[in-house]
C-alpha cells in the first residue's frame, strides 16, 4: 500500500544526503526532504529506539538535514560574486538564512528530540554558528558601505556591530566542545580587527568635526586593537593579515600626525577611555528562517514545489495514542466506576447475610440431614478452580511480581543515592564557593518526590498483601474442606434431628426463603449485567470512528499536525454510551435496599417463630461457616487479581523511573567530571598566570582601552574600519562536506 511512498522517501533522502556542492538544486532537495520529515512527525512516533551507535529518531534526522541546509546556504554565500551590489545583497541574505535555519534547529527541533543531542548540536555550538553567520552577513553590509563611500560615522557603526557579532561567536565557541580552536582564534582576530576599524573610522569623523583630542584617543585605541588582532596572525590567511598590517601602518601614521598637530597647534585635552562616548551600533542583519523551514506543511501539496505529502493514508501516530487514551478511560469508567460499584453492593449484601447467619440457619432447618444443594454447587465450583492451590499459585505469582518491582525500584534509589554521595564528596573536596551547582535533590526534585510516591505505593500494597494473607490464613482450612470431597463436607457438617414445624414457623421460613431467592436472583442478574458490560466494553472498537474523526480534522486543518488532545470532545461524546449503565447502578442500589429491608424483617420474624429451638445450632454454624468461606474464597481471588494488575502496572512505572534515574545519574556524573576538569584547569592557569605576572608586570601597565570601555559601559567594544586596499576581508574557506553524526564540526 505504501510501496511508492517508501520508494519516494528513500529517493528524497538519497538526494538530500548527497547534495554536497553549493547549488540551488541542493537547497530544494534538502528543503523537500525536511518538509516530509516534519509531515511524518505526525504519522510516526518521534523516537523508535536509540543506542550509542545509531539513533532512530525523526527529529534527529530532521536536525541533521537542516544543519546541512544551513551549511549549504553559507557555502552559496561564500561562492557568491561579491564584486557587484547584487552579489553582496545575495550573499548577505544567504548568511541570514543560514543563521535562521540554525536558530530553528536550536529552538524548535533539538528540544523535541526527546534525547540528549549530539555534541555538534549542543546549545553553545549552535549559538556560536548562528552569530558567526550573522557576523559575516553584517561584514558584507560594512563592505558595501565602504565601497559606496558612506560617511565615516556610518561605517564606524556598521563595523562596531560586526565586531560585536564576532565576539559573541567567539564567546560561545569557547564554551563548545565542537568548534575548533583555529576558528576560535580566527573569530578573535576578526573581533579585534573590526574593533580597530570602528575606532579608526570614528577618529576620521572626529577629524572632520575638529575634535582633535578625541581623534587622538580613538586612534590610540584603534592601534591597540590592531596589535591584539595581530597576535592571532598564525591563524589568519594572507589577505586578512595583509589588510591588518595595512590598517596598522595607516593608523600609526595618522596617530603620529594627529598627536603632533594637537601638541603643537590645537592643544586640546586627550580624553581617557572612560570619558569617550561609546560608539553607536548599526545592526543590519537578523536570523531569517525560510518559510520552507518555518512552515513546511503549508508548502506540501500535489502540485507544490516540495511535492505531495507522503503516507497521507497512514493513520497518524497521534491517532494510535488517542485510541490508547480512549481505551484507558473506557476501562476506568467501566471497571473502576460502574463494575466496582456493583461489586461493592454485592459485598455489602454478603456482609448482611453473614451478620444474619443466613442462609445457614434456614438450610439447617429445611434439610437437617446431608448437604444443601447450594453448598454442593459452591464446593463443586471451588474444586473446578483447583481451590487452595489456585490461591497459593496466584499469591506466589504476585509475590514474584512484587520482588521484581522492588528490585527495579531499589536500583533506581541506589542510582540517586550514589549520585548524591558523589556530589557531596565533590562539594566537600572543592568547597561550596567553587562547587556551586545545585544539590541532587534540587537538580531533580521530581525524581525525589516520585521516589517517595513509589515508596508509598509499596507500603500500601504491602499492607494490602498482609491483609489478604491473613484472610487466607483464617479461612484456609474451610476452603480446603470445600476443595475436598463431599464425604469430607458431610463429616464436617453435623446432622440434626428434624425440628417440629409449626404453621407459623413454616410460614415465616417460607417468607425468608422467598427473600433469599430474591437475593440469589439479584446476584445472578447483577453477575450477567457485569459480564454483558465487560463484553460491551470489549466490543467497543473505537478505531473506525476515530479514523473518521481524524479525517475530519485533517480536512478542517489540512496543514496542522494532529495531536491526541484534539480528540477530547470525541472522547467525551463516545463515553456517553455508558451513561445508561452507570444510571442503572442507582436502580440496583434502590432495589437492594428494598430487598435488604424485607430480608431483615423476614429473618426477625423467622427467629421469633423458632425462639427457644437450639436443635440445629451446631449444623447452622457449620453450614454458615462454609458459606462464608466460599464468599471469602471469591473475595481473595478478586483481591489477588487486583494485586497482580497493580504490580504489573507498577512495573511499568518503576521501569520508567529507573531509566530516568539512570539518565539523571549519568548526566550528573558527566557534568561532575567536566566541572572538576575545569576547576583543575583554572587552578593550573592561576599558577601560571601568577608566575607570568611577576615576569611581565612592566608590560601590563597600559590598560587595553577597548576592554576598559566594555567593562565600564557593559557593552561590546566600539569599532570602525578603513576601506580595504585590494581585496576585501575574507574568512577561511569552509570544507564543503555534508555533516553527519559521526563527524565533528570542523572549519578551515
Amino acid at each position: 500500500m505504501f510501496k511508492l511512498d517508501l520508494e519516494e522517501i528513500d529517493r528524497l533522502r538519497n538526494g538530500a544526503v548527497h547534495s554536497v556542492e553549493p547549488h540551488q538544486s541542493g537547497v530544494r532537495k534538502l528543503q523537500a526532504y525536511a518538509a516530509q520529515l516534519v509531515w511524518m512527525g505526525g504519522k510516526f512516533p518521534i523516537d523508535v529506539d536509540r543506542s550509542k551507535l545509531h539513533m532512530n529518531n525523526i527529529r534527529f534526522e530532521l536536525a541533521n538535514i537542516l544543519f546541512n541546509l544551513a551549511a549549504m546556504y553559507s557555502q552559496l554565500a561564500m561562492s557568491a560574486n561579491r564584486s557587484s551590489p547584487e552579489g553582496l545583497k545575495s550573499a548577505c541574505n544567504l548568511f541570514c538564512l543560514a543563521a535562521g535555519v540554525i536558530s530553528h534547529v536550536k529552538t524548535e527541533v533539538v528540544p523535541e528530540m526527546r534525547s540528549t543531542p549530539h555534541e555538534d548540536m549542543d546549545t553553545m555550538t549552535l549559538e556560536s554558528l548562528e552569530y558567526l553567520m550573522l557576523a559575516q552577513s553584517q561584514e558584507l553590509f560594512w563592505q558595501k558601505a565602504v565601497k559606496d563611500g558612506l560617511k565615516d560615522a556610518t561605517i564606524a557603526k556598521l563595523a562596531a556591530k560586526v565586531s560585536d557579532l564576532y565576539s559573541e561567536a567567539q564567546d560561545y565557541g569557547v564554551k563548545s566542545d565542537s568548534i575548533s580552536s583555529e576558528w576560535i582564534h580566527h573569530m578573535s582576530a576578526k573581533h579585534h580587527h573590526f574593533a580597530a576599524a570602528a575606532q579608526y573610522r570614528a577618529a576620521c569623523d572626529c577629524l572632520e568635526k575638529r575634535k582633535y583630542g578625541e581623534e587622538v584617543a580613538r586612534l590610540r585605541d584603534s592601534l591597540t586593537c590592531v596589535n591584539e588582532a595581530l597576535k592571532e596572525a598564525r591563524y589568519l590567511n594572507k589577505v586578512v593579515l595583509s589588510d591588518l598590517n595595512g590598517l596598522k601602518n595607516k593608523v600609526s601614521e595618522d596617530l603620529k600626525t594627529a598627536e603632533k598637530d594637537n601638541d603643537t597647534i590645537y592643544l586640546l585635552p586627550v580624553p581617557s577611555k572612560s570619558d569617550l562616548k561609546t560608539l553607536d551600533r548599526a545592526s543590519m542583519v537578523a536570523s531569517k528562517i525560510p518559510p520552507e523551514v518555518s512552515d513546511p506543511l503549508s508548502m506540501l501539496g500535489e502540485k507544490s514545489e516540495l511535492g505531495r505529502p507522503l503516507f497521507s493514508k497512514l493513520v497518524p501516530y497521534s491517532v494510535h495514542v488517542a485510541a490508547s487514551i480512549y481505551a484507558d478511560r473506557r476501562d476506568r469508567l467501566v471497571n473502576n466506576t460502574i463494575i466496582d460499584e456493583l461489586e461493592g453492593l454485592t459485598a455489602k449484601l454478603h456482609d448482611l447475610l453473614q451478620s444474619l447467619n443466613l442462609p445457614g440457619s434456614l438450610q439447617a432447618l429445611e434439610k437437617p440431614l446431608g448437604l444443601p444443594p447450594t453448598l454442593i454447587s459452591h464446593a463443586e465450583e471451588i474444586r473446578q478452580q483447583d481451590g487452595i492451590n489456585r490461591l497459593q499459585r496466584s499469591m506466589a505469582e504476585t509475590e514474584k511480581l512484587k520482588t521484581g518491582d522492588r528490585a527495579a525500584y531499589e536500583e533506581a534509589v541506589e542510582n540517586l543515592r550514589a549520585e548524591a554521595a558523589e556530589d557531596e564528596q565533590a562539594r566537600r573536596r572543592h568547597g561550596t564557593d567553587r562547587w556551586n551547582r545545585p544539590k541532587s535533590s534540587e537538580a531533580a526534585p521530581q525524581l525525589y518526590s516520585q521516589n517517595k510516591e513509589i515508596d508509598g505505593y509499596f507500603k500500601s500494597a504491602s499492607n494490602s498483601d498482609s491483609l489478604v494473607r491473613e484472610k487466607l490464613k483464617q479461612h484456609e482450612h474451610l476452603i480446603r474442606l470445600l476443595s475436598g470431597t463431599d464425604r469430607d463436607l458431610e463429616d464436617f457438617v453435623p446432622s440434626s434431628r428434624r425440628a417440629t414445624m409449626t404453621a407459623k414457623l413454616e410460614r415465616e421460613a417460607s417468607k425468608l426463603r422467598g427473600c433469599l431467592n430474591e437475593v440469589s436472583r439479584l446476584e445472578s442478574r447483577r453477575k450477567r449485567k457485569i459480564e454483558n458490560l465487560k463484553a460491551k466494553a470489549k466490543a467497543d472498537d473505537v478505531n473506525p470512528d476515530l479514523l473518521k474523526e481524524a479525517a475530519r480534522l485533517e480536512r478542517e486543518y489540512p496543514m496542522q499536525a494532529i495531536e491526541a488532545v484534539q480528540f477530547e470532545d470525541f472522547f467525551e461524546t463516545r463515553l456517553q454510551r455508558y451513561d445508561t449503565d452507570h444510571a442503572m447502578n442507582k436502580e440496583e442500589r434502590e432495589e437492594q435496599d428494598d430487598i435488604s429491608t424485607r430480608l431483615q424483617h423476614a429473618n426477625t420474624a423467622f427467629l421469633d417463630a423458632r425462639r427457644g429451638d437450639t436443635s440445629t445450632r451446631e449444623r447452622e454454624q457449620a453450614l454458615q461457616s462454609l458459606e462464608n468461606a466460599y464468599y471469602k474464597y471469591k473475595e481473595i481471588i478478586s483481591n489477588l487479581d487486583v494485586g497482580r494488575k497493580f504490580y504489573n502496572d507498577l512495573a511499568k512505572m518503576v521501569a520508567r523511573y529507573r531509566d530516568d534515574c539512570r539518565a539523571f545519574a549519568y548526566h550528573r556524573r558527566a557534568d561532575l567530571r567536566a566541572r572538576e576538569t575545569d576547576l583543575t584547569s583554572q587552578l593550573s592557569g592561576l599558577s601560571l598566570n601568577s608566575n607570568s605576572n611577576d615576569i611581565n608586570s612592566s608590560s601590563q601597565q597600559q590598560p587595553h582601552l577597548l576592554q576598559q570601555e566594555r567593562q565600564s559601559q557593559g557593552q561590546q567594544p566600539p569599532y570602525a574600519v578603513r576601506p580595504p586596499q585590494g581585496q576585501p576581508l575574507a574568512a577561511p574557506t569552509p570544507t564543503r562536506t555534508t555533516w553527519d553524526p559521526n563527524m565533528g564540526i570542523k572549519f578551515g
